[in-house]
């Protein structure tokens, strides 16, 4: 009998063309099929919560598949560890209902980015974080982030390629917090558009060094147009931290 494998997974999005399977560039996604595949000889697509873009990172990514092999749920994720390149790892895996799925049954996402802010480059961060010079204004930055917060069209934030119908989603919290060079912002809603977190960090850091005032967030809610606003962050200083269902 069919049953269903949750996994919880963490990865250095580095060396990867986003989550998302594809056939001319190596994704974590591809990466987990195999490990599947050395281990039940199963030839399984997982379903993942989010595709990540290329270089995004995850703390708590999390993917289903079904199975045949009879492999305990809860041995499922250090047996794949030992088939798993050291960058992704399975922190956590069990069986959960063939109804649930992580991208659908998901009831909120929380996102973190990450900047290093100070005159030189981090060789150590470099594809960890985004490093951003210059004094940044982080009262406004804070005040920007908070317009952000509930239920809003989002449009203006979202890139083109995108394939959805519908741009409202519900932002729960947006927070910065700073720790010396490195400023966090983590934000959970119960849905993304495509790169509306890189945007909506892109346009906080344009805030920062003066080149809109934080009522550009606003203005970019109430109209629309995504060149009202600013930059898109590099992918590199964004983690998916958490899927909650």
């Amino acid at each position: 009998m069919s049953r269903r494998i949750k996994l919880t997974i963490e990865y250095d999005g580095s060396a990867y063309h986003g989550w998302q399977y594809q056939d001319n560039a190596i994704s974590v996604q591809e990466e987990l099929r195999d490990a599947i595949y050395k281990l039940t000889g199963e030839d399984i697509i997982p379903e993942g919560a989010g595709r990540t873009d290329a270089g995004v990172h995850a703390y708590g990514q999390v993917a289903c598949f079904n199975t045949m092999s009879s492999i305990p749920a809860e041995k499922f994720a250090i047996a794949l560890n030992t088939h798993l390149p050291d960058d992704i790892s399975i922190l956590l895996s069990c069986e959960v209902h063939q109804d649930f799925h992580p991208r659908f049954s998901a009831k909120k996402k929380h996102y973190r980015y990450v900047i290093i802010n100070r005159p030189h480059k981090s060789a150590i961060w470099a594809k960890k974080a985004w490093h951003v010079r210059g004094e940044l204004d982080f009262v406004a930055m804070e005040r920007a982030a908070s317009y952000v917060e509930g239920f809003h069209n989002f449009k203006a934030f979202c890139a083109s390629g995108h394939n959805v119908k519908t741009f409202e989603r519900t932002v729960y919290s947006a927070k910065w917090n700073k720790n010396g060079e490195f400023l966090f912002f983590d934000i959970i809603g119960d849905g993304f558009l495509y790169n509306m977190v890189r945007i909506i960090v892109g346009t906080l850091v344009d805030i920062g060094k003066g080149r809109f005032n934080p009522d550009v967030i606003k203005n970019g809610l109430e109209q629309g147009e995504r060149n009202l606003i600013g930059v898109t962050a590099p992918p590199e200083g964004l983690y998916l931290m958490e899927v909650f269902y």
